[in-house]
């Protein structure tokens, strides 16, 4: 039987000489705030949060931003051009279909003539925006009071920066980072478009300048960011006072039953008393009017 090979140690090698850009990097470190590593960790959360307070403070205060009316509405709504070419093509798929075919585009074209419907609301509040803006203009030589605030997103948010934008004045637009990004609105005024990484301090910069809230009917957001600031309004954690429009009565009637949150005791009149409820751009123009004329401190004095 062959006996096993002794097994030799390997000679440990040489450390090899630092680079030139390696020994720089040692020397001259960056600070932390240029270090998108520790930018980034959990680590240095409390920073990102700090700065998505300090940075919008500062871009809204060097761009005069007096006070805000926020527009608030689902992101699905089309403008009623584009709904209604999208149910021309399905209705022409369906009407050339074979009977036996049409079943299955049954569904799309309802789908299609429910976004034709709903997309009046695009218009109006397109409408809104635009008269809001024109009002405002007219009434200060500084533009900064009562601008036009959205989430800068597509829907209701792109309907309410349109109309400011056609009336000739300036509009926010507060974007979310998201799983699926969501890009700005191209009516946004472009030093007034701003990206969060978190919900809660989006929320806190919709009410700190904002004198008006207008919620157009959406979905899920739109309730959380309606619920939010009635909640705000009702706890007093917002000093300044902010009228509350819910536009389209019929919509928000039917989805929130508020009268028997009061018959069950769980609000009160008072409650309710924050909210108005508004069907054309005319009657939500004179509420906003009458409510805004008082309303001249900026939210800097807050």
């Amino acid at each position: 039987m062959e006996k096993a090979k002794p097994k030799t140690r390997k000679k440990p090698r040489a450390p090899k000489a630092p680079q030139p850009a390696a020994v720089e990097n040692h020397r001259r470190p960056k600070p932390p705030d240029e270090r998108p590593e520790f930018m980034s960790s959990g680590d240095a959360r409390a920073l990102r949060i700090l700065a998505e307070y300090l940075e919008p403070w500062t871009r809204l205060r060097r761009a005069g931003v007096q006070s805000t009316v926020v527009f608030f509405g689902s992101s699905r709504i089309l403008a009623p051009e584009i709904a209604r070419e999208q149910m021309r093509r399905i209705k022409g798929r369906w009407e050339k279909s074979k009977q036996k075919n049409r079943s299955r585009l049954e569904e799309s074209l309802k789908t299609a003539r429910r976004a034709v419907e709903m997309s009046l609301y695009y218009e109006e509040a397109r409408e809104l925006a635009r008269r809001l803006t024109q009002w405002s203009l007219s009434t200060s030589k500084d533009s900064g009071w009562f601008v036009v605030c959205s989430g800068g997103g597509p829907g209701i948010m792109e309907a309410a920066n349109r109309g400011a934008r056609e009336a000739g004045g300036r509009s926010i637009g507060f974007n979310i980072s998201l799983p699926d990004p969501q890009p700005s609105n191209e009516h946004v005024t472009p030093e007034l478009n701003f990206m969060f990484r978190y919900f809660f301090m989006r929320k806190l910069w919709f009410a700190q300048p904002a004198k008006a809230l207008i919620v157009f009917p959406g979905g899920f957001g739109t309730m959380d960011e309606l619920w939010e600031m009635m909640t705000l309004m009702q706890t007093r954690k917002v000093s300044q006072r902010v009228m509350i429009l819910l536009y389209g009565s019929k919509f928000w009637k039917r989805a929130v039953n508020f009268n028997h949150l009061l018959q069950c005791g769980t609000v009160t009149e008072h409650d309710l008393s924050l909210l108005h409820f508004v069907d054309s751009p005319d009657q939500a123009f004179q509420v906003l009017r009458r409510s805004l004329r008082k309303e001249r401190i900026p939210w800097t004095e807050v």
